[in-house]
């Protein structure tokens, strides 16, 4: 069983590394200990959000569902054939992560099937569903089952994640405007993008780094870094988003490379060193 463990942890490993060199870096920062049950949620989140964003030749609904139901019946049995979802239910039932954040995030996705435009309400709960609730399925694993550390976390780790979702939503504007018809931020109209529009956005995300910076700092020992390390990434993103003009990021994807990146990796570790963070 221990072979069929690894196997599948190995796995999620590898969707991480394809997926996100971002976050693939990130996760080798963090105590080893940690690295398997972080693998395990991202390759969990990766394929629900591909089933809705990528397989566009077959019924997306279908497949959803398919997977909601999976997913709770390996948690449940604990043990899955897809190792994807046995190496997520491992982490479910040994970190006590609370049900009601997998279903919230299983609704966002579901979101993506039909809706296109989002109000300030309906826009909430998608980054709630989408991208706060997955930075609480970490807080689990970074507070290894100490509640009252988790409900101290609790508002910067929902900062954190949010202002990795908006940062994405700006980086994927062209993406999601002319290929899926999908308009994230409320009452803006991307045929119309104006500079003061990006500016509104870019200080609600500015806020969200600043309050999540707060908690990185607070973090339990062998995951500080690695959270930092990733939060640095998404931080110089922003910064290059923010010296774009709104034109430009309607035409083109922003990026950092991988040298940059890089860079950016060893200058956390130096803050580590420093005890800036």
């Amino acid at each position: 069983m221990n072979l069929f463990d690894e196997t599948c942890f190995e796995c999620s490993k590898i969707i991480t590394s394809k997926y996100s060199t971002s976050f693939s870096k990130g996760i080798m920062a963090f105590d080893k200990r940690f690295r398997y049950p972080i693998y395990a949620i991202y390759g969990f989140v990766r394929y629900a959000d591909e089933i809705v964003d990528t397989f566009h030749d077959y019924d997306k609904a279908a497949l959803i569902a398919s997977f909601r139901a999976q997913t709770f019946e390996a948690i449940a049995q604990k043990i899955s054939l897809n190792p994807v979802l046995h190496a997520f239910q491992q982490v479910v039932n040994q970190f006590g992560i609370d049900h009601e954040l997998i279903d919230a995030f299983l609704r966002s996705m579901e979101m993506d099937l039909d809706k296109t435009a989002y109000d300030s309400a309906t826009y909430q709960t998608y980054i709630y569903g989408s991208a706060e609730v997955v930075g609480l399925m970490c807080l689990h694993i970074f507070c290894d089952n100490n509640k009252e550390q988790y409900e101290q976390l609790v508002p910067m780790a929902r900062s954190l994640g949010a202002a990795f979702q908006k940062v994405n939503f700006l980086r994927d504007v062209k993406s999601d405007f002319e290929e899926r018809g999908r308009t994230y931020f409320p009452l803006v109209d991307f045929r119309r993008f104006s500079e003061q529009d990006k500016k509104d956005i870019e200080a609600d995300i500015e806020k969200d780094f600043d309050d999540a910076f707060k908690g990185i700092k607070q973090l339990p020992g062998g995951t500080r870094l690695g959270v930092y390390v990733a939060y640095i990434y998404y931080r110089q993103l922003f910064k290059k988003i923010s010296r774009t003009p709104a034109n430009t990021i309607l035409q083109k994807r922003i990026r950092i490379s991988d040298a940059q990146k890089t860079a950016l990796y060893f200058k956390a570790v130096l803050h580590q060193k420093l005890n800036v963070i």
